[in-house]
């Protein structure tokens, strides 16, 4: 007897906690297609971060490898710079030096010419 009121109570006690099993089952089941969605969303997102992320390394390795380029470039073109303003130095000492001598050339005819009038 006291066992068939034990089934009993069991019974009407499962019976009672019935809707709260299937709710919590259901809470669960909702719960892990919820963690699936976000997990996929995830991974998507990942995969478009990594995506951006390799397009802005070798965005940065090619303008690395461009600023080296210019940085030679301009080593370069300063180089040549300095050669060519040592150029312009000594050409134009050697055109004040061809002046000079131009001016005294005619002031030496001029002189040999007055010389010549007044002779």
């Amino acid at each position: 007897m006291a066992a068939s009121i034990e089934e009993n109570s069991d019974l009407q006690l499962s019976s009672k906690l019935k809707p709260f099993y299937q709710r919590a089952s259901e809470a669960e089941d909702r719960l892990s297609r919820l963690e699936a969605a976000l997990i996929s969303k995830i991974d998507n997102g990942n995969e478009e971060h990594l995506k951006v992320i390799n397009d802005l390394q070798s965005k940065l390795k090619d303008a690395n490898s461009e600023l080296i380029s210019e940085k030679e470039k301009a080593k370069k073109l300063a180089a040549e710079n300095e050669k060519l303003q040592y150029r312009i130095i000594h050409l134009l000492r050697s055109l004040k030096g061809a002046d000079l001598k131009l001016e005294q050339v005619t002031a030496r005819e001029q002189l040999e010419s007055l010389k010549l009038q007044h002779s």
